[in-house]
């Protein structure tokens, strides 16, 4: 439109052949919302379809890219030059804000006359067509500039249409504009359809991946192969490029990594955190969404400052909801609520902050991981409880014959000697009936801290039954036994607790093979020599 044309001006009447076209470029978008088309193809469709139905030569649709805050051409329809010049083209929200200016708006749509806004103030490509104005006061003029923008359904931006080269040589009435504007609502709701298509799309395959996890909790018993498909699974489905999960060691107190995707197992924790106090601070119900924690960066480096993280984000965007070197953690807890370890995920495909849905799908893969562990971890104590007892966490009867036949079998073979100590605690029994079984279970569990400290790490400790302690000290002699009757005694003054001061220990020593050449006679010596000391007051019966 020229500047000296009345802008709310009603031009000529539609022909009955252009309200026809119109009316069928309505339909054609319509018809869009009710197939399953990919965006790609829906974008094409909307592009050909102005087109044809406003007999414009050139359409060009571009979305908004909220990652990145910007705009990037995703169809264009006209000429091969413009094709090549326009498509995939990006430009940034501050380049287009000026354009959708109140002044140039009308009918829902934005007319930018081209005497009236300077293009030299934005950079990037631009195509102007290979045409020679009227000189009609209507004429389009080849810098002229037609949008219309696309928005969703809560009026977020969504994209934009523009178009040129009308096939009338002249501005757009308000008739055309008005039938553009309805075209580019139709087309909004279309666009965002094959958008929410797409995102429901990936959606299914993080159900599938997660069916897939599920499947393997009962074909595997390798934890280490579990948890694998459980990164593996969040990298594909939820589109991750770095994925760890990180069990929590008891012994040091620290996260180490156990499995991990889309990086080295080396140096894969993002963080290197001391212990789970020193990030219980990110848990912050602030940042909680679907059961993970999506921290800010800022806000996480105050909270932990005083770690070296070992990883920085790469797909970071630049917009409102881009992702901006997050950290984003899910916590597995066991069934006391302790965490026992933690899922990492760095670097979204798409480069924006997930989405609540896509959070939820990340929370049942931990959730995957918690039963895959917990499963693993019922099975090892199952299989631990075949050789120990679940009071004193000791070896157990049945494991303590099969030591003292590997023992007894070693010290023939090559003539060594190991020592066998018993162990039983007197009055015991008036520790239960004075003060109940929970104190007797104290006692028992105190002697077996006792027993543990005072051994070598090749040595062993086991509860044979009741309050009868047995040891195997490997290549020992009397001497050493001796040793470590004294040291065990010396630790089993139960002073801690005056409910126990009654209690005493008498121990019997047996040194194989000379004392015997088979496990149940060296029991038998050592069992005697018990039965000997208690008589004699608790002193320990030795072998001379």
């Amino acid at each position: 439109m020229h500047a000296n044309t009345p802008r709310n001006q009603i031009q000529c009447s539609e022909s009955p052949e252009s309200s026809i076209a119109h009316l069928r470029g309505l339909l054609e978008v319509t018809r869009l919302l009710r197939g399953e088309h990919k965006l790609s193809s829906v974008l094409d469709a909307i592009a050909h379809t102005v087109c044809e139905a406003l007999g414009f030569a050139t359409v060009v649709v571009t979305l908004y890219r909220p990652a990145w805050n910007d705009f990037e051409v995703t169809a264009v329809h006209g000429s091969d030059d413009a094709r090549r010049v326009l498509m995939g083209t990006v430009r940034e929200w501050e380049d287009i804000q000026p354009l959708l200016d109140e002044r140039f708006l009308r009918r829902g749509a934005y007319f930018i006359p081209h005497d009236e806004f300077d293009w030299s103030s934005i950079d990037g490509a631009s195509f102007v067509p290979d045409l020679t104005p009227g000189d009609a006061p209507d004429a389009w003029h080849p810098e002229d500039a037609l949008l219309v923008p696309l928005r969703r359904g809560d009026g977020s931006t969504l994209g934009l249409i523009s178009v040129d080269e009308p096939a009338s040589g002249s501005t757009p009435t308000d008739a055309e504009l008005d039938v553009l504007v309805a075209l580019a609502a139709h087309a909004s709701l279309a666009v965002e359809s094959a958008q929410e298509a797409e995102r429901a799309g990936h959606y299914r395959q993080s159900l599938e991946q997660l069916l897939l996890v599920s499947a393997r909790l009962t074909e595997s018993r390798s934890i280490d192969s579990i948890l694998q498909s459980v990164c593996d699974g969040i990298r594909e489905a939820l589109k991750f490029e770095k994925v760890s999960i990180d069990l929590l060691d008891r012994a040091d107190g620290r996260f180490h990594v156990r499995a991990a995707s889309g990086w080295e197992m080396a140096g894969a924790t993002l963080p290197p955190p001391a212990s789970i106090k020193s990030i219980e601070p990110l848990f912050d119900p602030q940042f909680e969404v679907e059961g993970c924690f999506l921290v800010p960066a800022d806000e996480a480096s105050a909270r932990v400052g005083s770690f070296e993280t070992t990883y920085s984000s790469v797909s970071n965007g630049r917009g409102p909801n881009a992702w901006n070197h997050h950290w984003l953690m899910v916590p597995l807890y066991d069934r006391e609520r302790e965490v026992i370890a933690l899922i990492w995920v760095d670097d979204p495909e798409d480069r924006l902050i997930p989405s609540p849905d896509s959070l939820k799908a990340l929370r049942m893969f931990a959730n995957q991981a918690t039963t895959a562990l917990d499963s693993m971890a019922q099975f090892e104590e199952m299989r631990f409880l075949a050789d120990h007892d679940p009071l004193t966490r000791l070896g157990n009867r049945r494991s303590f014959m099969a030591r003292l036949e590997l023992e007894s079998s070693r010290a023939l073979r090559y003539g060594t000697s190991f020592a066998l100590v018993v162990c039983d605690l007197d009055g015991f029994k008036d520790v239960n009936d004075r003060h109940g079984h929970l104190v007797g279970d104290e006692a028992l569990e105190h002697v077996a801290s006792v027993l543990r400290d005072a051994l070598r790490s090749s040595d062993g400790a086991y509860r044979l039954g009741g309050d009868e302690f047995g040891l195997i000290l490997v290549e020992a002699g009397p001497d050493v036994a001796a040793e470590v009757v004294d040291r065990i005694s010396s630790a089993l003054a139960f002073q801690h607790d005056e409910r126990l001061s009654g209690l005493r220990a008498s121990f019997g020593v047996a040194v194989g093979p000379a004392d015997g050449v088979t496990p149940g006679g060296l029991f038998n010596v050592a069992d005697q020599a018990m039965y000997g000391a208690k008589r004699s007051g608790g002193e320990a019966d030795l072998p001379v």
